[in-house]
């Protein structure tokens, strides 16, 4: 997904203005895609200079209301359902398990603990967001609901893979730190 994308696809939602944008951002897709105020005003020029948004209106202290043309609609749509995504290919907290035959055993077992702590935490986050917005039915809602599940999912499943994972690194060194995990 790109910035770009993401932002034709909340404009196509109604107009908005920049800081509106970052505010949409986020509450809702800083969990999935998060952007830098920088980076969302830099690609609003861009997509203006590309004919995909217009400045809809101008207010006080130079704020701009943008809202999608409808060749930024044609590109949402294209991007939608015609480019494929790219695959995941840099983890970089499975490139450093790659190397734990480089620090001790105990090191890399509290690296684990951490990682199965890190995810509890998103998980119940994620979760308690899933609390706050189910009552509401808006577009952003339902599908942003897909998206807040696959999450809350995840982290479950980094949570089970890094227990897992700490007892495959005991098995691997029987003199390890032998303290049970913290499940919380």
């Amino acid at each position: 997904m790109s910035l770009r994308h993401a932002l034709l696809g909340l404009l196509s939602e109604g107009p908005a203005s920049g800081y509106d944008l970052l505010k949409l951002f986020e509450n809702s897709l800083a969990n999935v895609w998060p952007a830098t105020q920088s980076q969302l005003y830099g690609e609003l020029g861009r997509l203006a200079d590309a004919g995909l948004i217009t400045v809809r209106s101008e207010g006080a202290r130079g704020r701009k209301e943008y809202a999608v043309t409808e060749a930024g609609r044609e590109e949402l749509r294209h991007w939608l359902l015609d480019v494929k995504p790219a695959p995941i290919r840099r983890y970089e907290m499975l490139l450093r398990v790659f190397f734990f035959g480089q620090i001790s055993t105990d090191d890399a077992i509290a690296y684990l603990r951490e990682q199965q702590q890190a995810a509890e935490a998103a998980a119940e986050h994620l979760a308690e967001i899933g609390k706050m917005i189910a009552h509401h039915q808006d577009n952003f809602t339902v599908y942003g609901r897909l998206a807040l599940e696959w999450g809350v999912r995840s982290n479950r499943l980094h949570q089970e893979w890094a227990e897992w994972a700490i007892g495959e690194v005991k098995a691997h060194d029987p003199t390890a730190n032998t303290e049970p995990c913290d499940q919380g």
